[in-house]
């Protein structure tokens, strides 16, 4: 008799599940409370969805915030390249930008969505949108254990097996508002508390104001604890917003700091990391020389963005019109202090409702990490953000999805034909 399957969430890792599972044997019904599929996945990449990272497994592990070593074993069967490969053999076309970045060639997210509902289709998965689940149970009568599924509308389906796929908490407006977590907690799991990752920073803007929407390229970002033992240092570009900092740097950051003590954290910019203090003393020297009746501000321009001078200034304490044969040797330390330690007065990490995937969830511990089934419950799966698995920007997340719903899926068609 074939076995059933419900996988509840039909976002990336769902839909990886639901076709693993369908490819098996199973007969895989596909929940969704939303009106289509994958409706994060429409918005990642501002649309374009950074679908995953075209580096080897060990580099990828590298990328992995949160507990790397729970996912080792579902990258290792799903690789990045492996994924790639599983996309273009289902028609989408691919292509790989700065940073090893791997985007759907016509940079439409919705390619994606089309490309793994057809893999679904392929595999007769019965999708079911609309659909809202409210409870799951486990039953055990006199026959056989199974697990009831509750509808919205009151439906009660029986399932051999259930896969949880439902998300974290980051953007609710697309369907992630917890359930999942909700779900585990009422079944006897631990929820590690959820915390916001890859967000912006707030920041206190009283003198950045006129920074807003200033990009800042090839800088370092530095975050130490106010006694000065060093947290992290991230390479790359940001930008100023009207709140704070983002940017690819900051929200890397963002997934450090969110386990820390917000309070007793200071962020600085090096502006020119790859000079040292001894070199960025000497351009000045090299500057001032050529330009000894310049305006400072006339030969800061030569080297910061021109919106960033007049803040720069102020913070140095020099007027922006002194001629730079007027510069004392005082000054001038100065000027290269802030040229490589520009504070940003950090106030708090914005919230988990607009960050771009949530750190916490179900805890690891219980996980079965080669097949994602529950070690609390037989024939129970989770997969996909609803884990406490985090990672950096970059198409990493997205590739942890892909991984551990593959990994939920196989293993949950799998278990039923022991």
């Amino acid at each position: 008799m074939q076995k059933s399957v419900a996988v509840i969430g039909a976002g990336a890792s769902g839909l990886m599940a639901a076709y693993h599972a369908g490819i098996q044997g199973a007969k895989v019904t596909l929940f969704d409370k939303n009106e289509k599929c994958g409706k994060k996945i429409y918005i990642t990449g501002k649309g374009r969805c950074n679908i995953t990272n075209a580096v080897s497994i060990e580099e990828y592990l590298e990328k992995v915030v949160s507990n790397r070593r729970f996912l080792m074993k579902s990258i290792y069967n799903f690789s990045p390249m492996e994924v790639m490969q599983f996309l273009e053999e289902g028609g989408l076309a691919l292509k790989v930008e700065r940073g090893n970045r791997v985007f759907p060639l016509s940079d439409k997210a919705s390619d994606l969505i089309k490309c793994l509902e057809q893999y679904c289709r392929r595999a007769g998965v019965d999708l079911q949108l609309n659909t809202a689940i409210v409870d799951i149970r486990p039953v055990q009568d006199k026959i056989k254990n199974f697990w009831q599924v509750v509808l919205a509308s009151g439906a009660k389906i029986q399932f051999d097996a259930v896969i949880v796929a439902t998300g974290g908490l980051s953007y609710p407006g697309t369907g992630s508002t917890g359930d999942g977590m909700h779900f585990a907690k009422k079944l006897g799991h631990t929820i590690i508390e959820c915390r916001p990752a890859l967000c912006g920073l707030n920041c206190k803007m009283d003198n950045l104001k006129s920074l807003q929407g200033l990009a800042l390229k090839n800088v370092s970002l530095h975050a130490v604890y106010k006694n000065g033992k060093k947290i992290s240092s991230l390479f790359g570009e940001m930008l100023f917003t009207h709140f704070g900092i983002s940017g690819p740097i900051v929200l890397s950051m963002s997934s450090l700091l969110n386990r820390l003590d917000t309070s007793n954290i200071a962020l600085f910019i090096d502006l020119k990391p790859a000079m040292t203090i001894e070199e960025v003393d000497k351009r000045f020297l090299k500057e001032f020389t050529l330009g000894k009746n310049k305006k400072i501000e006339t030969i800061l321009e030569y080297l910061l963005p021109k919106s960033l001078v007049p803040v720069f200034l102020q913070r140095v304490g020099i007027d922006a019109y002194i001629p730079t044969h007027s510069i004392t040797k005082e000054q001038r330390k100065k000027l290269v202090y802030i040229m490589k330690n520009f504070d940003v007065q950090f106030l708090a990490l914005r919230s988990i409702a607009e960050s771009i995937v949530t750190a916490g969830g179900v805890a690891i511990q219980e996980i079965d990490p080669k097949s994602m089934q529950s070690k609390l419950h037989k024939n129970l799966f989770f997969c996909g953000e609803v884990l406490d698995v985090d990672c950096f920007t970059g198409g990493f997340n997205l590739q942890a999805a892909f991984a551990t719903g593959k990994a939920a899926g196989w293993h949950s068609a799998i278990n039923l034909k022991e």
